[in-house]
């Protein structure tokens, strides 16, 4: 390594939002970096970055995202922050992304993939298929309340939002019968006493990137560069390139009900997709295989092809 490597005394500083979730993956970050380069974790240090996604009073009043916003709430500050200088790489997970990153930033580190999978949350539940007719299911996304009220019309959906505590304090506050978090967070958190059962892919396919970290650096920062180099995961940047290729495609946003997983055998890749319009009435899905370095290419076609399926008026979100 060519460049100065980070000390205590002159760390690299890493953004994050302050959740615990978030926390803990900055956390495995630094540990990641610091086993990497022999380096004790006082030569990174910690930077708690308060984003507008993060507003309590907006997650106290349970506002759908896409009123109050799109992605970029998670994300608009840290980005801020490392282009001014105040941070040098930040973590995030990759369901919270953008597609696109603004001028001047880059996103080209992964760490290892965590389970992929939506977990069913109920203090006595362990499936949808037990919940009764009209039981009232709490969820912030757009894409877990389209594909339950396509599989159970009868339930009844309302607006879940907050971190992983929040949630589990609304379910034992009795708001809902259920909720829904990722399997992911929930093991990153070692939270193993939470009510939760994972649910098989094939019954709710997950959010585009579900499951990933991923770490944004400055464009020019080559010091950054080479050290995320070393602790970056190819097979998940593999299987993220053909999703986000998909949804990137189909336009993704918060306002989007859209559902996306590439997974590897050998050589070879296999994308699943799904769209869905809002309230459930329909859905269309699509899986097909590759090699692994046309998994781009085939989330293009794939995504291409389920919108001309689609057709108009299909999206209420296009406008």
């Amino acid at each position: 390594m060519t460049q100065n490597l980070p000390s205590p005394a002159s760390p690299l500083k890493i953004g994050t939002r302050g959740s615990p979730l978030a926390l803990a993956q900055a956390h495995e970050t630094r540990a990641r970096l610091a086993a990497a380069f022999d380096l004790p974790p006082e030569a990174f240090e910690i930077v708690v970055i308060k984003t507008t996604g993060d507003n309590q009073a907006l997650i106290a009043a349970d506002r759908p995202l896409k009123e109050i916003g799109n992605k970029g709430l998670f994300t608009k500050e840290i980005e801020e922050a490392m282009l001014s200088g105040e941070i040098d790489i930040a973590v995030h997970s990759m369901k919270d992304m953008p597609v696109a990153q603004p001028t001047g930033l880059i996103l080209d580190c992964y760490l290892p993939r965590e389970d992929v999978r939506d977990a069913f949350v109920s203090p006595s539940l362990s499936s949808i298929k037990e919940l009764a007719p009209g039981a009232v299911v709490g969820t912030s996304s757009l894409r877990r309340r389209a594909q339950l009220l396509n599989r159970r019309p009868d339930l009844q959906v309302v607006e879940f939002r907050g971190n992983v505590q929040t949630r589990l304090k609304k379910l034992a506050d009795g708001v809902a019968d259920c909720t829904f978090l990722a399997m992911a967070g929930l093991n990153r958190l070692g939270m193993s006493d939470v009510p939760a059962t994972g649910i098989d892919t094939d019954d709710m396919l997950p959010a585009v990137a579900q499951g990933a970290i991923g770490i944004e650096r400055r464009e020019g920062d080559s010091r950054a560069a080479e050290m995320l180099a070393a602790i970056h995961d190819l097979e998940t940047a593999q299987r993220l390139a053909s999703e986000r290729a998909f949804l990137a495609t189909l336009d993704g946003s918060c306002e989007t009900p859209i559902a996306g997983l590439a997974e590897l055998d050998g050589t070879t890749l296999r994308l699943r997709g799904e769209v869905l319009r809002p309230d459930g009435s329909e859905a269309l899905q699509d899986a097909q295989t590759c090699v692994i370095e046309d998994g781009p290419e085939l989330g293009r076609e794939m995504a291409t092809k389920l919108l001309e399926q689609a057709g108009d008026g299909f999206f209420d979100w296009r406008g």
